[in-house]
C-alpha cells in the first residue's frame, strides 16, 4: 500500500475521482493505493465463495457485492473498501446511496466485512476496528495469511493468524486462531473453515 498524494480529499472528491477504482480507498483524506496481490486476491476471492455458498445453503437473501465502498458515521473523509462483506439485502432499501452507487453511509445492512491483511497491516487491526464497530457491523474477520500483523496484534513468534472480531456493547471481542485450528464465526455457526482452507 502506498500513499498517492499530498493533498488531502474530502469524501466527496474521492468518490468523483476514483469511486470506479477497486485499487483505492480513503481513510482520513489520505489516498490510499491498495496495491492487491494475486496470493491477497486469491485469499479473498477464497473466502467470499467459501460464504457464498454457506450463504446459499442457509437460503439467506444475503449477497457479496463485486465492489462496495463504506462511510463511517462522523467521517469527513474516508471511504473504506473491504476485501468482502456480506449484505442483507432486505435493508439495502434505507442505504440513501445505494441505488446509484455502491456506497454504504450506515451498518444496517452490513452482516459481515472482511479484510485480508497486506502492507497496511496497521489499518486492518487499528483503524478498521474502530470504523467497523462504529458502523456497529456484527462480525470483523481479519485474514493475515502471511503473518504481517504487529506482535502486539497477532503475538510472537509473528505466524499466519486468522482473527474473528465480534461485536459485543459497542466494541469487537477479538478470537485469533493459528494454521489447522478450525474457525468459529457465531455468525456462520456450521462454517467448516481453517486459515488452510485459503491460503494461496
Amino acid at each position: 500500500m502506498t500513499y498517492t498524494s499530498s493533498k488531502l480529499l474530502s469524501f466527496d472528491e474521492f468518490l468523483n475521482q476514483y469511486a470506479d477504482d477497486p485499487r483505492y480507498e480513503l481513510i482520513d483524506g489520505e489516498l490510499r493505493d491498495m496495491e492487491p496481490t494475486g496470493p491477497h486476491e486469491s485469499v479473498a476471492g477464497k473466502l467470499a465463495g467459501r460464504l457464498f455458498v454457506e450463504i446459499l445453503r442457509l437460503n439467506l437473501q444475503w449477497t457479496i457485492p463485486k465492489n462496495c465502498l463504506m462511510r463511517p458515521p462522523g467521517t469527513e473523509a474516508t471511504a473504506l473498501r473491504p476485501d468482502v462483506i456480506v449484505l442483507d439485502e432486505a435493508d439495502l432499501a434505507e442505504e440513501p446511496l445505494w441505488e446509484k452507487q455502491p456506497v454504504l453511509t450506515s451498518g444496517q445492512a452490513i452482516r459481515l466485512v472482511v479484510e485480508v491483511v497486506s502492507t497496511n497491516w496497521q489499518d486492518d487491526y487499528a483503524c478498521k476496528v474502530e470504523d467497523y464497530a462504529l458502523l456497529g457491523i456484527p462480525e470483523y474477520w481479519i485474514a493475515d495469511f502471511r503473518g504481517l500483523g504487529g506482535m502486539a496484534f497477532i503475538g510472537k513468534p509473528k505466524q499466519p493468524t486468522f482473527t474473528v472480531c465480534q461485536l459485543s456493547n459497542g466494541e469487537y471481542r477479538q478470537q485469533q486462531y493459528r494454521l489447522g485450528e478450525t474457525i468459529t464465526s457465531p455468525l456462520f455457526p456450521e462454517l467448516a473453515l481453517r486459515l488452510n482452507d485459503v491460503m494461496p
